[in-house]
């Protein structure tokens, strides 16, 4: 038995990388969550004095948030808890449990005036109002 290998003169030569849609579908695999794995979808909204920040955070309980700002950056986790039970009548026939955290942490481009910052979670989505600042400080905002 022989073991061939092919050389390429660039990436464009490997498959995954000759078209655009190729490099896409190869990124998009790459950073797909494995199974079992959550992400944390967002999006960010920017005018003139803040920011508002609407994640999806589906099934967790609000008090399984935590939310920290410091200057610009802002970090966001949550504790996932999820069980499922299967009953035929009255017998189960399986039950599963997985336990995890999401997370996402990033950096605007301006500094959040935390005391003004606040943060409100309802139907799985969190939405996070961060009013802009000239000058850094630190604080953890309570989810209402």
């Amino acid at each position: 038995m022989s073991n061939k290998s092919t050389r390429f003169e660039s990436l464009s030569d490997v498959p995954p990388f000759n078209s655009l849609r190729g490099l896409d579908e190869f990124f998009r695999n790459f950073q797909r969550p494995s199974d079992g794995e959550q992400r944390m979808k967002m999006d960010v909204i920017e005018n003139d004095r803040a920011y508002t920040v609407k994640a999806e955070i589906p099934g967790v309980k609000r008090e399984d948030i935590k939310i920290d700002v410091h200057g610009n950056r802002v970090e966001i986790s949550a504790e996932v808890k999820q069980e499922k039970e299967e009953k035929e009548g009255d017998r189960v026939v399986r039950s599963e449990r997985s336990y995890g955290q999401v997370s996402r942490v990033f950096t605007l481009a301006h500094e959040i005036d935390d005391a003004e910052a606040s943060a409100t979670y309802q139907d799985g989505i969190l939405e996070l109002t961060l009013p802009k600042r000239g000058s850094g400080g630190g604080k953890k905002i309570p989810v209402n």
